[in-house]
């Protein structure tokens, strides 16, 4: 946007203060094109009867944003410019009344077209104050000492006006023509005998300009995280009306081994997460479930509870992975998540191998990861990495245990809740 510039001590001029209003304008008007492009554009204005009803219909408030010269008149000392295009939006500010008539002959219809255009004039007339060179102290009375009123303000305004249509047999009356230079809003059809107008009546132009569209309007982030790891309520703070939630299900035990065969490792629990509307005071339940424990020799792993937030969404938990005297062991399946704008299963624990190679079976990941590995040693000694390592990740199996051992526990799930 250009801006003037003026220095200490020197008199500023008429134009300073007029081309700052100009450039401001001319800025806007840039902005505005960037955004709308160069055709009219149309919004509120909306047209309703009146309350109570009677042959007269009201537009609200609106503007009408139209591409034209940057100044079709000179604006004080600067000249007009109609060279340059610019988009320029006139504004009212007030509502815009208008009466119709009803065609005085039985049978027969009219209708009315409400058009608008965007309309700049000058007014505010005041008989200014100006320097008297020869008497400083008894300034002159307008210019040259006149008297004459000068206008002080460029209004931009929407022009609105009322057109009728030739009377004419119910159901071929025809919608009078757009004016050049202006744009039709409505048309309004009113029958003989016709004594109120209702919304019925009042019809959008087919080539009306309104603006079809609005920038979304940004609700307000979430300001709040709390993770819940054991089973709970929650009361809806004031000011709360949504909430969003993610719910991950505990992950499975990992299966066991008597040190002969190889043991599979637990399933992860499900996850769901979703935002939820809800009410001040609410008391919902949080349910956090839990992880399995893993088998003991000769014997699966348990599997691991569901998570819940009150009604709006749930994830089961992970299976245990399985132990068996066999060539192979299954992996926990995942578990589910349901009622999210989000849900998904939990990693599958990985199956135990037992032939030449005895390999046990990992544990699933969950949405957060973090399976635990399978290992030669039972959880609770030095190596603890069998157990679940993220919540709701299942536990691994272990093998090639010298004597029993039990498998690692899946970890317990987790409810967020954003607010």
């Amino acid at each position: 946007m250009d801006r003037q510039i003026v220095y200490p001590a020197s008199i500023p001029l008429d134009t300073d203060f007029l081309s700052q209003n100009r450039s401001a304008m001319v800025a806007l008007g840039a902005l505005a094109q960037a955004v709308l492009g160069t055709t009219t554009i149309v919004d509120g204005l909306a047209c309703q009867p009146t309350s109570p009803a009677s042959l007269s219909v009201t537009l609200s408030a609106g503007s009408v944003t139209q591409f034209g010269p940057v100044d079709a008149l000179a604006f004080g000392s600067l000249a007009a410019d109609t060279a340059d295009q610019i988009l320029k939006m006139g504004i009212n500010l007030s509502p815009t009344t208008f009466t119709l008539s009803a065609p005085p002959t039985p049978g027969e219809s009219v209708i009315y077209l409400i058009e608008a255009t965007f309309a700049e004039t000058d007014a505010t007339a005041v008989v200014l104050p100006y320097v008297n060179a020869a008497n400083p102290a008894q300034p002159y009375s307008g210019p040259n000492n006149s008297g004459v009123a000068q206008n002080t303000r460029r209004i931009e305004r929407v022009q609105l006006q009322l057109k009728a249509g030739a009377a004419a047999n119910t159901g071929t009356e025809t919608a009078p023509a757009i004016d050049t230079g202006w744009s039709g809003l409505y048309l309004i059809t009113v029958n003989n005998g016709q004594s109120a107008v209702v919304a019925a009546n009042i019809a959008a132009h087919p080539a009306s300009p309104f603006l079809n569209f609005k920038l979304p309007i940004l609700t307000p982030g979430f300001s709040r995280r709390v993770a819940y790891a054991e089973t709970t309520s929650f009361t809806v703070p004031l000011g709360v009306s949504l909430i969003r939630a993610t719910v991950i299900g505990g992950g499975g035990g990992g299966g066991g081994s008597d040190g002969t065969y190889a043991a599979a490792g637990g399933g992860a629990g499900g996850f769901a997460s979703g935002t939820f509307a809800t009410t001040p005071g609410n008391v919902l339940a949080i349910t956090v479930g839990a992880g399995g424990l893993g088998g003991a020799a000769d014997a699966s792993g348990a599997p691991g509870g569901a998570s819940m937030f009150a009604g709006f969404c749930s994830a089961s938990g992970g299976t245990g992975g399985q132990y068996m005297t066999g060539q192979s062991t299954f992996g926990g399946a995942g578990g589910q998540g349901s009622g999210g704008e989000l849900s998904g299963f939990g990693g599958c624990g990985s199956d135990g191998q037992n032939g030449t190679t005895v390999i046990g079976g990992n544990g699933g990941a969950s949405m957060m990861g973090g399976g635990g590995r399978a290992s030669t040693a039972t959880s609770g000694t030095a190596n603890r990495s069998i157990n679940g390592q993220a919540p709701g990740s299942g536990g691994g199996g272990v093998y090639n245990s010298t004597g029993s051992a039990t498998g690692g526990s899946g970890s317990a799930g987790l409810v967020v809740l954003e607010y």
